[in-house]
């Protein structure tokens, strides 16, 4: 499963007031309705997030425009986050030491 579809897999399971949309596919070559629906949600350019409230005017535009967007609850959101930060953390340096060691044979 590639990275698209894994995202596209974690749909929200449980109710939250919030909903996070990420565009995920490119606008071009869409239907005109579609990008009009992609308009009214501010969803402009590919893998940017916004933040909308969980009504039924919402859910119906998401449901037109699902193959291009990724719904994610406040917790999923946020637990991506925490997991892209904890990534791209600074690590320790790796320390090596080129000096020569004991002898194997020597006592």
């Amino acid at each position: 499963m590639n990275a698209f579809k894994a995202f596209k897999a974690s749909v929200p399971i449980a109710w939250s007031p919030n909903l996070y949309i990420t565009l995920v596919r490119g606008i071009p070559g869409t239907r005109r309705l579609h990008r009009r629906t992609l308009e009214a949600l501010r969803l402009r350019k590919c893998n940017r997030t916004v933040m909308r409230w969980n009504t039924p005017t919402v859910r119906g535009m998401l449901q037109q425009v699902k193959r291009l967007v990724a719904v994610e609850t406040e917790e999923m959101y946020k637990a991506r986050n925490e997991k892209e930060a904890e990534h791209r953390a600074l690590r320790p340096p790796l320390v090596l030491s080129h000096l020569p060691g004991p002898a194997a044979g020597s006592a």
